[in-house]
Order: C-alpha cells, then structure tokens, then sequence
C-alpha cells in the first residue's frame, strides 16, 4: 500500500505506536479482527478519530467488520519499521539514564540503546543493563554513521554544548529530558519531554477538570 507520508499530520503519526503496541497484543492473544471501538477504548482515542488516522493510509478495514488484526500487524510493521533497528545512543547516566539503560525499549522491538557516556570515573568503563559506558571525551569518535538518534539525560546547563556536538556528529534526532530548550538546526528533530512540566500539567486537569 502506498500513501503520501507528508500528509500524514504530525498527530496521527505520533498515535502509530501507540496503535501498533495495542495491535501486536492482540495478535500474540490470538485475536483475528478488532472494530475502532475496541482499539478506542483500549488506546483511550476517541472512534472518530481513529478511523480518521486510518483513513490517511487508504482502506484498513471494512464497515461492519472492523480491521483485521493480522494485516494491521504487518501494516505498521513496515510503516514503523519494525524490522529494521535503530541504535540510539544516550548522554547522562544518572538515575532516569540509568533506568533507560536497563529497561532498553525491550517492548519495543525496532530500538535499542547500545552505548551511553558520562563523565562520572565510577560509571565510565562500566557497563550498565548491558550497555557500555564511555566518557563524553570520546562521544565523536564513537558515534559513528549508523547512530542517527541520541537521548539527553544531563543536567540543563550543559545540554546545549552537549546537543552541539551530537549535531556536529551526524545524529539527526534527540529526545531531550532536560528542562533546557535547546537550539538545533531545522534539519535536527528534537522533542522535549519534560516531566516536572508534564506533572504540573496533570495536577491542573485534576484540580480543575476532574473525571466524573
């Protein structure tokens, strides 16, 4: 199936995942076909808007069927590549790069982080969850053309001199953890993730828009 990735919103695209992780459980369940109202209340995404994000990739299902689990399987397996893994890197092996390092994304089949750096003596030449640590000295000469992504655990003052060299050694993605809004070229894709903000922003919704 082809379709055009650029009119693919933004939106949609960062719901793939999320849609993929639901489906590949049901497929390892046993279940053959799933309606939008399954995968709604199971992705907690509204019908409507799921078969709208479908509807970008062509005829997924049938009305009054649903969607075959199995081809939606190999849908977003190739449409997310799952096949093919990417290496990642991490920068700061404190105590949130330290958990990364041991949980790896082993649900998730297509990344894996296979070396970290710090400056910490104790922790360089160590390995963590089976991935080794260098120190930041040698973050050129390790990361070579096959590293395209690189997660930012350090603190924020150092975060920007830190994203400058990554971008000076090919990496074209970071996913920042610090609270510092780094400047990237507009070819680099950073997304900032921000838990102190995240947390605040849950504490509002419960103080002033509370489930019934």
């Amino acid at each position: 199936m082809t379709f055009d990735k650029n009119k693919i919103p933004q939106a949609t695209a960062k719901r793939l995942p999320l849609y993929y992780r639901f489906i590949a459980n049901l497929h390892a369940s046993g279940k053959q076909r799933v309606s939008s109202k399954e995968l709604s209340d199971a992705v907690k995404v509204d019908s409507a808007t799921i078969r709208r994000d479908f509807s970008y990739f062509g005829a997924l299902g049938k009305k009054g069927y649903g969607y075959n689990v199995n081809y939606l399987l190999s849908f977003f397996r190739q449409t997310l590549n799952q096949d093919e893994i990417v290496k990642v890197c991490l920068i700061g092996v404190g105590n949130l790069g330290t958990a990364f390092l041991h949980y790896n994304f082993l649900k998730n089949n297509n990344s894996k982080i296979v070396m970290a750096f710090d400056i910490d003596p104790a922790k360089v030449g160590t390995t963590v969850g089976e991935v080794p640590v260098y120190h930041l000295d040698e973050l050129e000469k390790k990361i070579t053309g096959e590293l395209e992504v690189a997660i930012l655990t350090v603190p924020a003052q150092v975060a920007q001199p830190i994203t400058d060299r990554l971008v000076a050694s090919g990496i074209k993605g970071i996913l920042n953890f610090t609270p510092a809004r780094i400047n990237v070229p507009e070819k680099i894709r950073i997304h900032h993730i921000d838990l102190a903000v995240e947390l605040q922003a849950l504490i509002y919704f419960l103080k002033h828009y509370p489930l019934e």
